[in-house]
């Protein structure tokens, strides 16, 4: 709502709440709260009439829905580029009834860290939306969050996720992804999770795939801030049963490292592929992660993502991978790959971002 009001504050400034609420079709008792409990945002004169104050912050609110991967991006579209503001702070607002899925809190997560990180000041408003607030600390959002970012009204001073961890089958918590480590508790953490929500015949299939996410995740990494990946188990109303694992890493991205060997290693991409732009790099990816056997070093070891490929054959599954200002989506069914999607112009977040969506009976 924050938004809406500072859209029509600008337009006519100096309204009355109830002039407020009519414009946005809502009780009047209703808007005149809000505005009362964002006096940071919004001004009242002596004649009871509203501004907005010019504080040099941005506001972006989220919907009162389910934000799946699609709305989190719409909601970010008016901003591409939020690492080019200076001396401004930015303001995420989750209003009541606002519910993200995994993907999108863990875009979230990476982007308002990565823009802490430079030296931007973030709030991420959640007092108007207790459930969510509960769902992050369940989830172990809050351990991972830069520590100089604001939370309204407050950080739970207890963790969810260390009180609760291990006990629930669907769902497998924010789990820190060390380039210096295999992560394997994490990997066998995640499968674990996996297995009991779907068969035990996809075993296999699903810690390869974790095993070797993760691990090409690292390698491309390169960055001061930590990767993280969870799981959650979904039934409907979110479309048909399905298993949603999320990776992500802040670092170079895989086309940024790629690219520094690859017209010694592999002559035929970089003549394809060798220059910046993002035709470039989304031709890139999509050979590495449809075809493998491509490594910033070279030689048999292949980044590959092969593996992973030919596992998720096994499943019917969505596999998007975010990167800077795009994403890819490739879908599997039946054992096949049978399509990739492709959205440009997206708001800028830095590393790759990694959505393995598989569907289950």
């Amino acid at each position: 709502m924050i938004v809406e009001i500072q859209q029509i504050l600008v337009k006519s400034p100096g309204l009355k709440g109830r002039e407020i609420a009519r414009k946005l079709g809502l009780e009047k008792k209703k808007v005149n709260s809000f505005l009362d409990k964002n006096r940071d945002t919004f001004n009242q004169d002596e004649d009871y009439c509203w501004f907005n104050i010019d504080n040099d912050s941005i506001v972006i609110e989220f919907d009162p829905s389910w934000i799946d991967s699609y709305l989190f991006e719409q909601t970010l579209l008016p901003y591409p580029d939020l690492f080019s503001i200076h001396e401004k702070s930015i303001k995420f607002v989750i209003p009541k009834g606002c519910k993200l899925l995994l993907i999108s809190i863990a875009k979230f997560l990476s982007l308002v860290n990565q823009l802490s990180a430079r030296g931007i000041d973030v709030v991420i408003d959640l007092s108007d939306c207790k459930n969510t607030r509960t769902y992050f600390s369940r989830t172990g959002f809050f351990e991972h969050l830069d520590e100089c970012i604001t939370v309204v009204p407050d950080r739970p001073s207890e963790s969810l996720a260390e009180l609760y961890k291990g006990n629930s089958d669907s769902l497998v918590e924010f789990g820190t992804i060390d380039p210096n480590d295999k992560n394997k508790p994490l990997i066998i953490e995640l499968g674990k999770a996996f297995v009991k929500q779907s068969d035990e015949c996809y075993s296999t299939a699903a810690l390869t795939v974790f095993s070797e996410m993760i691990g090409n995740v690292s390698e491309h990494s390169e960055a001061d801030i930590d990767g993280f990946a969870a799981l959650q188990y979904y039934s409907p109303p979110h479309k048909a049963n399905h298993i949603q694992t999320v990776i992500s890493d802040s670092g170079l991205g895989v086309t940024n490292t790629l690219r520094s060997s690859l017209e010694e290693n592999y002559p035929l991409l970089y003549s394809k592929y060798g220059y910046a732009d993002t035709e470039s790099d989304i031709g890139l990816v999509t050979e590495v992660f449809t075809k493998g056997n491509i490594s910033r070093y070279g030689g048999a070891r292949g980044l590959g993502f092969k593996s992973s490929r030919e596992q998720a054959t096994k499943f019917d599954a969505n596999l998007s991978i975010r990167q800077d200002e795009f994403s890819i989506e490739l879908i599997y069914r039946n054992g096949q790959f049978i399509d990739s999607k492709v959205e440009r112009n997206l708001s800028r977040i830095h590393g790759t971002h990694i959505c393995f969506d598989f569907i289950v009976d």
